[in-house]
């Protein structure tokens, strides 16, 4: 199955912390066929001095989507992320890696929904998506990347 993550950082070596991420991915969850370039963007959704680092890459995997979210949580924990966000209160960060699309599947349970429900608001998502998957159709809006990106810029 071909899937889609989004992985951003805001605090220490940024580029390490993306790489390190991307091995461990590779490693854990599977091939990876694409990779954005690495796009510097503004704070969403809260205050603060340190910009983001965030990349778009795509994996072809064995693995669930409730695999997915185990595998990306156990290397967020690992490359020192203490927790996720709550009640949509969002903070500084090491790592934060989401599952924006498991091919065109739609999931929807209490702890993942796919395709990630924000994703179509955040430019810092779409245009490293854009980047790597500009013809892949979101299945709820029946756009593309490059449609929905358009549409946000």
């Amino acid at each position: 199955m071909k899937v889609y993550l989004g992985l951003g950082t805001n605090l220490g070596d940024k580029e390490l912390n993306l790489r390190v991420a991307l091995q461990k991915i590779e490693e854990r969850i599977g091939k990876i066929i694409s990779l954005s370039a690495f796009y510097a963007t503004a704070p969403w959704g809260f205050q603060s001095e340190n910009n983001f680092l965030n990349a778009a890459v795509g994996v072809e995997t064995v693995l669930s989507p409730v695999g997915i979210l185990e595998s990306t949580q156990r290397i967020e924990q690992e490359i020192g992320r203490l927790h996720k966000s709550r009640d949509g209160v969002y903070s500084d960060r090491l790592i934060d890696i989401d599952l924006l699309l498991y091919g065109d599947k739609i999931l929807q349970d209490e702890s993942l929904i796919v395709p990630h429900p924000l994703m179509t608001d955040r430019k810092f998502v779409l245009e490293p998506l854009a980047e790597i998957a500009p013809d892949v159709v979101h299945p709820v809006f029946h756009k593309t990347i490059k449609e929905l990106f358009l549409a946000l810029s």
